[in-house]
């Protein structure tokens, strides 16, 4: 991406756009390094990805899906090829208006929860209401998470799975248009896993937030509207599930 553009504002698609487009990647390439040690990180990648639908990124590590997440985000620049996000190019916004673009419309979940020590739960949440620009109030977010009980806790006082959700909360309190999610259960066990995962459904159907949650466990893929298989820095198929299941109905 061309940091020396200053850009103007992204804008998100209209609220009332059921099915507009939040993401065109067109002819999508990343590549690190150069010469015979050029690791090619993506390769060529055609995607869409449309308001309120829940998409999977599935295939094993080093098949490209965090490279792919954090372009969408712009934690990343491409070496080729173009994102749009709500018809405007990412690939030509400089440093500000990528940053203007992650605090308004983008919310990220990882597998490790980054939440501050010495900050309660409210205080974490209620820290990214001051770069927002229309947050809903810190207390709603976390009782959307189901950790209305705990907003006075500290993070050495809660299990994984609740500092998970904590950190969900923490993401979706600027009203993102998109959540996106890298290995959102990978550091949790089996039924914890599933209480995030139920979590995540519900912001997606509830509020209609795009969400895309990468994985390499094929049984989470069941939730989504579709499923994006990587493998080599290539999208090696898409598919889209005819009936989504709920978390409960999952099995690993």
């Amino acid at each position: 991406m061309n940091s020396n553009t200053a850009g103007t504002p992204v804008r998100p698609p209209p609220r009332g756009a059921a099915h507009a487009l939040v993401f065109q990647v067109r002819h999508l390439g990343k590549t690190y390094g150069s010469g015979e040690v050029a690791v090619h990180a993506l390769r060529a990648v055609d995607l869409e990805v449309r308001r309120g639908e829940f998409i999977v990124l599935l295939g094993a590590s080093g098949s490209g899906k965090s490279t792919l997440l954090n372009i969408l985000g712009g934690l990343d620049s491409a070496s080729s090829g173009q994102v749009l996000f709500a018809g405007q190019d990412l690939s030509q916004a400089g440093e500000a208006a990528l940053t203007a673009y992650r605090r308004r419309h983008v919310g990220f979940v990882f597998q490790f929860y980054n939440l501050i020590p010495s900050l309660t739960v409210f205080e974490n949440v209620a820290l990214v209401t001051d770069i927002a620009t229309d947050p809903m109030p810190a207390g709603e977010a976390i009782g959307m998470v189901g950790l209305g009980g705990r907003s006075d806790h500290f993070p050495a006082q809660l299990s994984g799975g609740e500092q998970q959700r904590v950190a969900i909360a923490r993401a979706i309190v600027k009203r993102p248009d998109v959540l996106l999610c890298d290995e959102p259960t990978g550091a949790l066990d089996y039924a914890t896993g599933k209480l995030v995962l139920d979590v995540i459904e519900r912001i997606n159907a509830g509020l209609g937030t795009t969400a895309i949650v990468i994985t390499h466990n094929a049984a989470i893929a069941g939730m989504a509207d579709r499923v994006v298989r990587l493998g080599d820095g290539r999208i090696l198929g898409i598919d889209a599930n005819a009936r989504k299941l709920s978390p409960s109905e999952l099995a690993w």
